[in-house]
């Protein structure tokens, strides 16, 4: 292997493993936070790409516009989410079967509305590459670093040093004595569930950036986020982001070495090896 196509092979797999970190992100805050392996979350995420499309692609607004709107947007959804898991009592498995059956209603709703056609979104202020030697850089792959990065690493200080963070700890470790101190347990739930909803939209808007769409996909991305997720740790946005990238990095290099094929087998081999080698760790 050149050592060009070496170098592009870990620049392509840092991009798409800074995807994998940012769609997993609010899956992992759900599961360690509110006891919810949300499937439906990645529905939320090509809701958010096919609302991109729609808005941005067809209708001519600002992508920027259409993703300053859909942030709050799917706060409101992920509030409601949360709301019915509380109201019928939902458990940690229950909400497995749950949420998957959410993502499939949310992939018959976007068939629906956008049919099973494959459909594309190009931007062309973010549509060309920077050049830094022989590599090349695509602008909107960079952005999408930056955003993952910025977003991980704003979440993880969020969760360490503020009130929020302690209070969701405490919260998580013993309800009854955290509400005791004054901890709104139910509020906290519901902030983390519609956080959790908005970087679903965040993730989606650089899915239409970079993909093209079909609802067939929804559940594509399901088995390499779960083992990202389950890597970092979860509730661990820099352990999430250091795992999205590891899985990135290897595949991109597993693919330039063999096959494309062999891609999937990656991110399980190294969550296998994990639970073997340090079981305590997932």
């Amino acid at each position: 292997m050149s050592a060009t196509l070496f170098g592009q092979s870990v620049l392509s797999g840092i991009f798409a493993g800074s995807l994998y970190a940012l769609m997993g992100l609010g899956m992992s805050l759900s599961w360690r936070y509110l006891r919810v392996i949300n499937i439906a979350h990645f529905g939320l995420v090509f809701l958010a790409a096919y609302m991109t499309y729609e808005f941005a692609g067809v209708r001519g607004y600002s992508a920027l516009a259409v993703a300053l709107l859909l942030i709050p947007l799917f706060f409101v959804l992920g509030v409601i989410q949360q709301v019915l898991i509380l109201r019928f009592n939902v458990n940690e498995f229950s909400s497995l079967i749950v949420t998957y059956g959410l993502a499939i209603i949310a992939e018959a709703v976007i068939q629906l509305i956008w049919s099973a056609d494959f459909v594309r979104y190009e931007n062309r202020a973010l549509h060309g590459n920077v050049e830094v030697g022989t590599l090349l850089l695509p602008v909107a792959d960079i952005l999408l670093v930056v955003i993952a990065v910025g977003l991980c690493v704003a979440t993880w200080a969020a969760m360490r040093f503020t009130w929020l963070g302690k209070a969701l700890r405490a919260g998580l470790d013993n309800p009854a004595i955290a509400a005791a101190f004054g901890v709104p347990n139910q509020r906290l739930l519901l902030l983390v569930s519609g956080f959790s909803a908005a970087l679903a939209s965040v993730a989606g808007v650089f899915v239409a950036l970079l993909y093209t769409l079909a609802p067939s996909q929804i559940l594509s991305w399901l088995g390499v986020v779960f083992a990202a997720v389950l890597l970092g740790g979860l509730g661990n946005p820099l352990g999430l982001l250091a795992a999205g990238m590891l899985i990135g990095v290897s595949e991109a290099i597993t693919m330039a070495i063999t096959a494309p094929s062999w891609a999937p087998v990656v991110p399980f081999t190294i969550l296998i090896l994990l639970l073997v080698l340090w079981p305590q760790r997932v």
